[in-house]
Order: C-alpha cells, then structure tokens, then sequence
C-alpha cells in the first residue's frame, strides 16, 4: 500500500514538473519609439488566449516553448515573436496602417468585434472615470458620446441625475436606458420625492456604483442595439463592465486616493443697494412678524443701503444692547453662508490570478452646512477553471449609502435658497451660524420656541433648520451574480447565469416643534425593500463552414421576477419634543401608515446569429420573446425582432487602403423593442386601497380604471451608418442616422365620473425620434515625446408627439402657473403658460403703466434641445499628459422661479433699475380712439416688478436653456520608469482635476440652465431655489503594487 502511494505521488510530481517545463509565464514591456503602450493585445497564435498590456506596457502570460506570441495595436504593424527557453519578451511595435478587431460589451454582456456590428456602439474607459472623478458616475457621461444627454440636478450632495438616449420615447413611462452590469440589469430608480413644491432629491441607483471598480462603460443607444432586452428595451441600454482579475498576472495591489473641494460654479446677482422691507425710509425689528416696520416682509424694497442709515435690526439685541446698528450691505452674504464641499474617496484592490477585490469608501461634506453623504462598498471578482471544459464566474458588489442629512429642494421654506430669494439683503447670514446661544423667537409669532432669525413670519433660522431638521437617508445593497460556462464541444458552448440586485432603504424627515411649515413638529419615515432575481441560459453554437463563410447561432431564456414592499408612516404633529419615532404620537392627531407589496414576473425566450463571408459582410439577426405579468394575459405575449448587416469596404475594394482609406464600414439595422410606459404590477386589476384618517380606517378604488385590453408599448427604429479610419488611423469618422417610432404609448385617458373613476388606461399616443450623429477624431500630432488628439461629437434629434388619441394634451408637470405637457405636433416637454397682452405686431399692451395678462394658457417654450455636442482635446508630452472637455446643449427653454420671484421680492440685480427714477415699461398703451401708442407712463419699480414677475405670468420667467461648459480639465504626471524599476511600485501617477469649471456660454440669467428638480418627466424645464452647481477642482493619485 505504502510503495502504492509513492508510485502515485511519483507519478503526480512527473506530471507536474513535466507540465511545469512545457507551460511557464512569459512576461515583458511592450513599447514604441516614444515609449510604453497600453492595451496592446497578446494573444497567443491559433488560439483564443489572450491579455493586453497594462498602463506601463507590462504583460505576463502562461505560454509553452514554440508558441508564436502575436502583438497587434491600434496604427502599428504587427509583430510575432516565438517563445524560447528565455522568459522575458521585450517587444518594440513599429507605425503602421494597422486596424484591430476592436472588442466591444454589447447586449446579454456578449463580446462582439466591432466591426461586425450593424449599429452605433461607442464605450467610455472606466480609468477616466476614476481619475475625473463625479460623485455621482451618470454625470461622468456627459458630453464624450454623441446622442446622449445627461442633466446633473444640482450640485447638493445625493443628487440624482438623469440620461436619455436619443430623445424622450415614452411619455408616461421613464425614458432613462436600462442600466446592465456584467450581463445583469439593475435599477436606476430614484427614491427622492423633489419636486417645484419641495422635498428631498436621492441618488438615482447607477450612483451607487464605485467608479474604482469598472472597467468600461458601453453605451446602445438605440432599439437596433439593445434589441436582445426586447420589453426593457425601449430606451436603450447602458452596459457597465467590472474590472476582473487576470489569471496570467501574478499579485499585484492598486491604491486610489481623490481628493475633491467644491465650490459655487454660479450664485444669483443678487443686488446689494436696498434692503428688508416695503417702506423705502424707515425700518423697525420688533418681533420679525410685522410688529415693527417692515420686520415681518421677506423682500427688499425698503431703504437704501450704505447710505449712512441707522435702525433696529434683527441682531441689535445681540450686539448693541437693541439700540440702531448700520444699515450696510454684505455683498456675499450667501457665498459666505455656504461651506467648501470636500469629498475624499479611497480605493484599494487587489488582483490574484483570475480574482480581484476591491474595497473603497468615500466621504462627501456638502457645500449646504451640514448636509453629507458617505459610501462604502466591496467588490468581489473572478473565473475559475473547474476543468478543462467548465468554468465558474463570480461578481459581487456591495454598497453602503448613509447621510445624517439632505437638502431640501424646490418650493419650501427648509430650502435655505428659498430664503436667499426672499429675502433681507441688510442680513448677514453667517451670523446666524451661532443659534445656540440667541434668545427664542417671541411668543405669538409663527416661529415661536426656535432660535432667533431675521423673519418669523415664514423662515426659521436657516442653520437651526439644517442641524435640526435633518432628512436622514441609508441603502445597502447587493448587486452580483454567479456563472457557469461549459465547452460541450469545439464549437457547442453551454453557460447558466444566476443573478440578483437586492437593495434596502430606510429616509426619514424631521422637523422641531415651531418650524415653519409644521408649527407642532412631524415625522416620517420610510422603509423600502426590493429585489430582482434574473435567472438565464444561453447555448451557443460557433462554426466556420469554410474559410469563407461563417455561422453562428445562440439561443436562450431569462427569467425575471421582482418584489418591491414599502412601509411608511407620518406623523403629523409631535407630543413630546425632539423624540422621533412613530410611537410619539401628538394628542388627538392622526398617524398615516401605509404599507405596500408588490410582485411582477418576465419570462422570456431569445435567439441571435450571424452569417459572415470573408470576414468582410456580415449580417446579424435577433429574436426575443416576453411574457409579463404586468400585461393582460390575452397581450402579454410580445416579440422583438432585429436585423443589422454591414459590410467592409475597405477590404471589399483593397484601392482604398492605397489611398490612406485603412478602414471603411458601411452598416444599417432595423429593430423593435418594447416598453410597459407607466403601469405597475397592478394597473390591470381592480384593487382598493385601505386608508387611516380622522374619520378612521377609509376604503378606497384608485381613480384609474383597469382594462384587460392593454399592450405593450412599441418603438420601431430603423439605423444605417459609416464608419471610417484613414491616414494611418490618424483621423477617424463615425456618422449615424435613425428613425425611431414609438407605438401604442400608455396614457390615462378621461372617463365619466358616473363610472366612478376619473381615467381609464388605454394604448393611444405615438411619438417619433428622428436624427444624426457625428464624431470626428483626429491625431493631429504624433511625435516621439509629443502628441495630440482632438475628438468631437455632435447629434441632433428631432422629437415629435404624433399623437394623443382623442386628448388635446397630457399634462407631465409643472411649478405654479406653468404646465409641462405632451401636445401632438410639438415636442415632448411642451411648456404651457400665461403670456402678457400683445398687440398683432408682438407688442406687450400696458394699462396704467403695468402690463396687461393674457389668462389663456399657450405655448411659451419646450425643453428640447436642438443639439448636443461635446469636444475633447487631449495632449501628451514625454511623462506629462492632458486632456479638457467641452460639452454643449444648445436650444431648448427653462422656467425660472428663481428668477421671477426674485424680481418680485427686490433680490435680484435687475430690480435696481428705476428704484429712484421709476420704471416705464417697454411697449404700447392705448391712446382711446382703438389704436395704440408708446407707454409712457411711469410707474415704481416695486410695482412694475411685482406685476411683470409673479406666479401668475409665466412667459416673463421662460429663457433659452443654451449652454457650453468647460466640463473637465486633467493635467497628470507618471512617474518614468526608471525612478521606480528597482522598488516594489510599479507606477505612480498624480493627476490634477476640474470638473465643471466654467459655463462658457449661457443666455438663463442667475441659473445653471442645466437643471431640474429630479430625474423624472415631469420635473424638467423648471428650477427654483436650485442649489448650486458645484465647481469640483482636486488631485487624484493611482500607485500600482
């Protein structure tokens, strides 16, 4: 038995010594004339194995003596080198007319050669996102792909931001694109309920991801390229990839630390000439609820600034035992309230054969005093090879939001920009910081029990309310999935997939007893739990039928199933102060509860091929069939058919190569997806709802009415394109057109009441997206040290609302007097509003030197833009690098609050004009005999203003929403080679970074026009009280082990 195992043990030590001598990791620098390169593919010849070359040119891979190692990069020639007893392979790559078979992620996490693709497809290099880094990576998007417009909310911590692909396409459902990492989809949804009348805006899901941990970012931007998601398609897809370990690469450890300082990028022009009150002489603090002159008044009308005046102000008690202080300006009294924000993120992996973990936490201090945000997460990656015919894959990320408080947004009195607006220019507001130590506001006023503040009519102390009145908000979640992948045969390929995207969420909102808007204090509270299981198999046959034809046929199945519950409770009054639970509960008031669950399902079988012939044409084909829960039965039954083809003209017609043409693709698609627009898993059957109030617990039916009739919604689109690569490689061209048709768009269409409902569901609308896009790139120099690259992009779509069935309109929105709307034969987001009076020659009609309002509501903008671009300049010379991007949205309209209450109230700078003069407003009066003449009549300032800006016209607060941004600058430092090659690091590289640096070219007065309250449809177009964009400048360092 003994001299058994030693023959065994023998035998297994032979093998693998034998194994060890034939297979050993080969390892080198690869380089050019000028220096390093990364990404060069080292693939092992006759075969699918492969790497690429890291930052510095380094590459290890597992060969035996006598395979051909082949080097192939982007505008070089070339280069096999055969493996011999040496393990080092140095190789150097010479120019050339090079074009690669670039490698791109497209639908169900497929790798595909680009230059087979029927359809635009363009990817982001996650590396640039960690360097540039935005807290929130939806952002970090803007402006590098054509087609795709990115509006970032704000610039508070947690804000959320919104992307849409080629126009809006839906016109109740959401219009954002499916969001898939690693082959599994996610949710991008939003919790926040901001809006024009208030409330807190939270992250949208994609913000949850590390940017550390991804690897690209690819972006189908129409139906013809996310086909294979058919009924979750209808947006198109944004697909992240993870970064993965290298079972070639030996250990090795990668640090990231970014540090960020925020800034206002834009506060309003405030004016500084005149302060607090309606009185323009005289002013009196008693009780800063109309007890004295002017005290209880939020606007500045009153006497003039810096004038050598005296008078009782809100913090005479404080400061001069109550007596007059003077009344002087302080310019940059809301600069000066704001903090600077900070944000520092960590990061460290590391990588071991085919497994990678990743850990990074990051810490974010807002510029609103005492609003933060915190992130945590794990990331967990690999392969494994269980035998020569299975492998097992594995991808996890775990991600911990948590913040002590948000801001609040929109119309309420908690917004401390809404008490900027209206407001006190005299105030200095950071000298109300010290709140702990100021008298209470007086018995009787609406303020009473909280500290001191300049008004106690409708403000709190600002500070109070910020560390007192927090909106607290926590997530944890859990995105991952587990793979198998068996080679049944040399052209069979089998593989399982098994993933999850789990996530928790608890918010609350409190407020103190005495705040403004809740005199005896409340609380809410929130819990929310969701999880998607996607459940898939895919079989995949491969086959070369002769050297020039080739096939390949998959088919497959997903299931999909989701639960979403939520538990939410209000109290609308406290009995004990500062206590914050759902049990404390003021006397003879009622608590609201709710609790919801629900569940849908989405089973769905695919297939896709593709024939080829000579590698040179291609067509491609896809087939997905869906059945949802959340369709009637008779119609949840729906395919999704594709077919793309293009065709290589650059090898078809090799003259073309002569003349500097290296690579010339002609391609075109047509495509159908589908979409559920608005409806959730219980629009189809008749529910009720239990509700508590006064009266007890109420039963009610919801006001829309089911019907079992219902479909899918359909966008048809069509694509045909040109890709092309000339002088080397050197300049590049990509151009697009499409047409896509929305179909049978979900609305709620009106009912009479004698049903007892007020809508009902029905397949009525349609919508078209037509357009063009273009990029140019080009290297314009190419020298040993020196280089430089410039690459543009511009798109252009034409967004139409077909039709609405029988309905005029659809109401989407709006703030105040202002509708947002979806009108047929105008494009989606239709602003709708009052204008002034007008003669038939456009002339505003004025009576007793005030304009006249027009009550009908009309068209008076929409917020579609008439193009989006982006450019991006990048410069290389010898260790230094550098790159800026410009981005621009040009056309389109913003409704401003802030700028017409801010007229009305005497905030703003344009308010100046005529305060000692008075103001004759331009146009025409009546002269009494039918006709018109000039105006002349003069009239205050304050009265001009308040008739010409309130909430009850709208026209005079609509701009053009145009803008250009200096979106990002870099200047970054690699440390060269030989400072290092004898340590253990194995690069460094600092960077210097801005983002947002400047808006170049803007019409909106006092705002970003880049805007909205959140992420949804029917808050876009509208701004008031927006917190700033923030101006990020900050160091990023990368150190690689």
């Amino acid at each position: 038995m003994k001299v058994k195992r030693l023959v065994i043990m023998f035998i297994i030590a032979a093998t693998v010594q034998i194994t060890s001598a034939q297979e050993k990791i080969i390892s080198g620098i690869v380089s050019d004339v000028s220096g390093v390169l990364p990404g060069v593919s080292v693939i092992i010849e006759g075969t699918s194995k492969g790497v690429e070359t890291d930052f510095d040119g380094k590459y290890a891979i597992k060969a035996s003596p006598g395979d051909v190692l082949v080097f192939r990069y982007l505008g070089f020639k070339t280069t096999n080198t055969t493996v011999g007893t040496s393990n080092t392979i140095n190789v150097t790559l010479e120019e050339g007319d090079e074009v690669l078979d670039e490698i791109v992620v497209t639908a169900l996490g497929i790798k595909r050669e680009k230059k087979a693709l029927g359809y635009s497809v363009q990817s982001i290099k996650g590396d640039a996102m960690t360097e540039a880094r935005e807290s929130n990576l939806t952002n970090a998007i803007s402006g590098k792909i054509a087609g795709v417009q990115v509006t970032g909310t704000s610039g508070s911590v947690g804000a959320s931001s919104r992307i849409v692909l080629r126009g809006n396409s839906s016109i109740t459902g959401n219009n954002e694109p499916l969001y898939v990492v690693d082959g599994l989809p996610i949710s991008n949804r939003s919790f926040g309920n901001a809006g024009s009348g208030g409330g807190v805006d939270l992250p949208n899901g994609a913000s949850d991801l590390n940017p550390d941990d991804i690897e690209s970012i690819t972006v189908l931007k129409g139906p013809n390229a996310a086909a294979l998601y058919g009924l979750r398609a209808g947006n198109g897809v944004i697909v992240i990839t993870t970064k993965k370990g290298d079972a070639n690469k030996r250990f090795s450890i990668s640090v990231n630390t970014n540090v960020t300082m925020s800034n206002p990028l834009l506060l309003p022009d405030y004016q500084n000439s005149y302060g607090q009150g309606g009185d323009s002489n005289f002013f009196n603090y008693v009780n800063g609820a109309s007890g004295g002159v002017g005290d209880g008044v939020d606007e500045s009308w009153g006497p003039a600034l810096d004038a050598g005046l005296e008078f009782v102000q809100w913090d005479s008690q404080l400061t001069n035992n109550g007596n007059p202080t003077p009344w002087i300006s302080h310019p940059d009294n809301v600069k000066d309230f704001l903090d600077t924000g900070l944000n520092i993120s960590n990061n460290v992996s590391v990588s071991s054969g085919g497994f990678r973990l990743s850990i990074g936490n990051s810490d974010q201090k807002g510029m609103m005093p005492f609003t933060e945000l915190k992130k945590f997460s794990v990331g967990l990656s690999g392969a494994l090879q269980l035998g020569e015919k299975l492998k097992a894959s594995v991808s996890l990320n775990y991600i911990n939001q948590n913040s002590d408080n948000l801001p609040i947004t929109g119309y309420d009195s908690e917004n401390a920009f809404q008490q900027f607006i209206w407001s006190a220019r005299q105030v200095n507001f950071s000298d109300l910081k010290d709140w702990r130590s100021f008298p209470l506001a007086p018995i009787g006023t609406a303020a009473e029990g909280t500290p001191l503040n300049w008004n106690h009519n409708f403000q709190n102390n600002p500070y109070w309310v910020l560390q007192t009145n927090t909106n607290t908000f926590e997530k944890d979640r859990l995105i991952g999935n587990v793979g198998l992948t068996s080679q049944l045969t040399d052209d069979l390929t089998f593989s399982m997939k098994y993933g999850i995207d789990s996530f928790s969420l608890l918010d609350t909102k409190r407020q103190a007893m005495g705040s403004a808007s809740a005199q005896n204090g409340s609380y809410k509270e929130r819990q929310i739990r969701s999880e998607e299981v996607n459940a898939s198999f895919l079989l995949s046959y491969d086959k070369d039928f002769t050297e020039d034809f080739g096939f390949s046929l998959s088919f497959g199945g997903n299931h999909m199933h989701r639960t979403y519950d939520r538990v939410y409770g209000e109290l609308p009054g406290l009995e004990l102060p500062n206590l914050y639970n759902l049990s404390n509960l003021q006397t003879g008031a009622t608590a609201e509860l709710e609790n919801l669950h629900t569940y849908e399902q989405i089973n769905s079988l695919y297939a896709f091929g593709q024939f080829s012939y000579k590698d040179m044409f291609f067509l491609d084909f896809t087939a997905r069939n869906d059945w949802s829960s959340i369709l009637p039965v008779a119609n949840n039954s729906f395919l999704y058919p594709s077919v793309t083809g293009s065709a290589l003209l650059s090898d078809i017609f090799p003259a073309l190569k002569e003349n500097k043409i290296n690579f010339l693709k002609l391609r075109g698609s047509w495509a159908k997806v589908g979409s559920t627009g608005a409806l959730d898993p219980y629009s189809l059957n008749q529910t009720y709802k239990l509700r508590n109030s006064g009266f007890g617990n109420q039963a009610s039916i919801p006001n829309t009415q089911y019907n079992p009739n219902l479909k899918a919604e359909m966008v048809t689109s069509i694509e045909f394109g040109i890709d092309a690569k000339m002088f080397n490689n050197r300049l590049r061209l990509s151009a697009t057109y499409y047409d896509a048709q929305s179909e049978d768009l979900l609305l709620p269409i009106q009912v009479t009441a004698a049903s007892g409902f007020t809508n009902v569901w029905d397949n009525i609308a349609d919508m078209s997206n037509k357009g063009i896009e273009l990029q140019l790139g080009g290297t314009l120099i190419k020298k040993e040290d020196f280089s430089f690259d410039i690459d543009l992009n511009f798109a252009k779509n034409n967004n139409e609302v077909t039709s609405l069935g029988d309905l005029d309109t659809y109401v989407l929105g709006g703030q105040w007097g202002l509708s947002l709307e979806a009108r047929p034969g105008q494009p989606y987001g239709t602003l709708i509003g009052r204008d002034f009076e007008r003669t038939t020659s456009g002339d505003v009609i004025y009576d007793n030197g005030l304009p006249k309002i027009d009550t009908d509501q009309k068209i008076i903008g929409n917020i579609a833009p008439d193009w989006t671009g982006g450019a991006n300049f990048s410069i290389r010379y010898k260790d230094f690098d550098f790159s800026s991007l410009i981005d621009a949205k040009i056309g389109g309209d913003v409704h401003s609050m802030t700028y017409s209450w801010g007229r009305y109230a005497g905030t703003l700078s344009e308010t100046l004009i005529g305060r000692e003069t008075g103001v004759v407003g331009n146009g025409v009066m009546s002269d009494g005999n039918g006709g018109y003449v000039a105006n002349n009549v003069v009239v205050s300032a304050k009265a001009f203003n308040q008739s010409s800006y309130s909430n009850s016209i709208e026209s005079s607060a609509i701009f053009d929403a145009s803008y250009v941004k200096l979106r990002q600058v870099s200047i970054g430092y690699t440390l060269p080679q030989k400072f290092i090659e004898k340590s253990i690091l194995k690069s460094l590289k600092f960077s210097i970074v801005g983002r947002n640096l400047a808006i170049l070219y803007k019409n909106a007065p006092h705002i970003d026009p880049e805007t909205g309250f959140s992420s949804s449809n029917g808050e876009q177009g509208q701004e008031f009280g927006q917190s700033p964009s923030a101006r990020n400048i900050g160091f990023n360092i990368n150190m690689r082990f």
